[in-house]
Parts: C-alpha cells; sequence; structure tokens
C-alpha cells in the first residue's frame, strides 16, 4: 500500500473524522427531512387595511399614492440632513490661512453697532438729484449729471446700469441675498505662503431690499459678521436707485467706502466686479459663468458642492 493510501486511510478511519462526518450526514438526512417554509411575498397585504385607512385620513385615494408621498419625504428630509451650513465651512479655510503667514492686510475687527441706537432712514435719489427735474433731461443728461456729483470724492464709487443688465442681477439677488467672496491680501512679509497659494481674506455680502426704489449690497468681512452677526458694521455699502428705470433705462449706483479701516477703494471696486460676475449681471451663458452661478445657488441650498477652492479660482479667473 503506497504512503498517500496509507495516509487517506488514517484519516478516514480516525475517530475525530468519523464522528464529524456522521454528524454532517445527520444534517443533511435532517434537511430532507424538514417541512418546507413558505414566506410571502407580499408583506403589505398583511396591514393594507391599516394603510388604505392611513392614506384616507390624509386625503389619498390609494395606498400607491400615499406611499410615494412618503417616499418623497423622505427625500426631502434627507436632503435637508445632509445640508451644510457654508459658513462653517469657510473657517477651516481661515484657520489655514491665519497659520500659514501673517497677513498684514487683513481687516481688523471693529467693535459692533449700537443696537439701541436709532436707525438712519435709509436715503433714495432724491437725497442726491432732484428727482422731478431730473425726468425732464435726456438719458445722457442724467448719466453726466449723476457721474459729476461723485468726481469729486475720494472715497466713492458710481456707475450707470442698464435695467436689463440689473434686473438679471436682482433676479439672482432676490434668491440668492447672501454669499461670500474673496479678496486677496498680501503676508506681512511680502512672502507667499509654503504652499504657493495666494492669502485671500473672505468678505459676507448681502442684499437688502429696503425701498420700492432702493437696494442696498453691503460688504464686511467674513471674520467681523462672525463676531458680530447682524450688528457689525459694513466697510462698503452699495445703493442702487431706481427711479429712473422706467422712464430712462437706467439705474444709478453709487458706493462709500467706510474710513480708517483696511479696505481701499481698488478692493471695494474688486468685490464690486466679483458681485457682478456671480450674481449673472455679466451674462449667464459662458460655461464660467454657469459655474459661479452654481456655486452662489450651491451655497444658498447648502450643498455639499460648495467648494472654497473653486470659490477662490472663479473670482481670480478673467473669464466672463
Amino acid at each position: 500500500m503506497s504512503f498517500l493510501a496509507r495516509r487517506l486511510r488514517y484519516k478516514i478511519a480516525s475517530p475525530f473524522i468519523q464522528t464529524r462526518l456522521a454528524s454532517l450526514v445527520s444534517y443533511d438526512i435532517y434537511l430532507q427531512r424538514r417541512p418546507k417554509q413558505s414566506y410571502s411575498t407580499a408583506p403589505i397585504d398583511k396591514y393594507q387595511e391599516k394603510l388604505l385607512k392611513k392614506a384616507k385620513e390624509q386625503g389619498f385615494d390609494s395606498v400607491g399614492e400615499f406611499l410615494e408621498s412618503a417616499k418623497a419625504d423622505i427625500d426631502k428630509k434627507k436632503k435637508d440632513f445632509n445640508r451644510i451650513d457654508p459658513l462653517k465651512e469657510l473657517e477651516d479655510y481661515e484657520q489655514r490661512m491665519k497659520m500659514s503667514a501673517n497677513n498684514a492686510g487683513m481687516t481688523s475687527a471693529r467693535g459692533p453697532i449700537d443696537a439701541s441706537q436709532a436707525k438712519v432712514p435709509f436715503k433714495t435719489l432724491d437725497s442726491f438729484l432732484n428727482v422731478e427735474k431730473i425726468k425732464e433731461l435726456s438719458k445722457q443728461e442724467v448719466e453726466f449729471l449723476w457721474r459729476a456729483k461723485w468726481m469729486s470724492k475720494d472715497d466713492a464709487l458710481c456707475a450707470v446700469v442698464p435695467v436689463n443688465i440689473f434686473d438679471r442681477m436682482m433676479t439672482n439677488a432676490k434668491s440668492n441675498p447672501i454669499f461670500v467672496l474673496p479678496l486677496p491680501r498680501a503676508a506681512a512679509d511680502g512672502k507667499e505662503a509654503p504652499d504657493q497659494t495666494q492669502s485671500v481674506e473672505l468678505h459676507y455680502i448681502q442684499w437688502q431690499f429696503v425701498g420700492p426704489n432702493t437696494v442696498h449690497c453691503i460688504m464686511t468681512s467674513l471674520a467681523e459678521f462672525k463676531l458680530h452677526n447682524e450688528y457689525a458694521k459694513p466697510h462698503t455699502t452699495f445703493q442702487f436707485h431706481l427711479e429712473m428705470a422706467k422712464e430712462k433705462k437706467i439705474v444709478l449706483m453709487n458706493g462709500q467706502v467706510e474710513p480708517d479701516i483696511n479696505v481701499s477703494l481698488q478692493d471695494a471696486q474688486l468685490l464690486l466686479l466679483n458681485v457682478q460676475r456671480f450674481w449673472g449681471a455679466m451674462g449667464e451663458e459662458t460655461p464660467i459663468a454657469k459655474q459661479r452661478l452654481k456655486l452662489l445657488r450651491d451655497f444658498t441650498r447648502g450643498s455639499t458642492d460648495f467648494n472654497v477652492d473653486l470659490l477662490i479660482s472663479l473670482s481670480q479667473s478673467m473669464e466672463n
């Protein structure tokens, strides 16, 4: 008998193997003899009456409609649960910026607005020009007067916006009144950050529809907004006046940068440029314009697609 044959004989003959084989045979016989079990393929039938009653109570004609509605409600709750707070998402980025270098140009925080202080009435176009008189002028004459009004002021900006462009921007502003925009800042030592990325400061942008013919776009640093919330002082306010929109097809804009802060007129102009870009004033059809609008809407919805690095990239791109 060969060694292999003797080995197999030994294995089968061993008490352990015999016991194991016997148990397997017994289990196989048990499986063959046990009664067959049947499972319901329609568990919903058992509760059909209860479901139909529940459906009727909620105004549905059938169980199918009720279940479809419940599914839609669950999907909505899932989306709400997965929403993010974009402002919190930005905190990590700000922390990285602070750790990468000392940023000399960052806007210093100021005290909050005094909540007990009486609110000053907002200014209308009549605060700057006599509306009844300029209605008699041509569109070109109104534009000339408006620009001349602000020409001598070093801390002011002005513009004349075609009404169709303004309307397009307002459509997006009404559904997305809040956003953040980056402002490039130089490091204190004039050197780039170790990872070669440019330091930026994030600014909180908010649209306010203060009157039937007056719209404000206010800007403050995100750090200051997080510190004081609704009582944060804006460093720049742009006012849009619609009194000439119907007759002259133009909207008059003026803006002012507060003194004694680390935001220059050029900084405000750059922020205003990106306000126009992200809110669609420069068009919505190009690939990059669609990206900007999507990011704006992602921020409003709290979508996980909102991305700070993409925000910075799109704000610095020269494409419209």
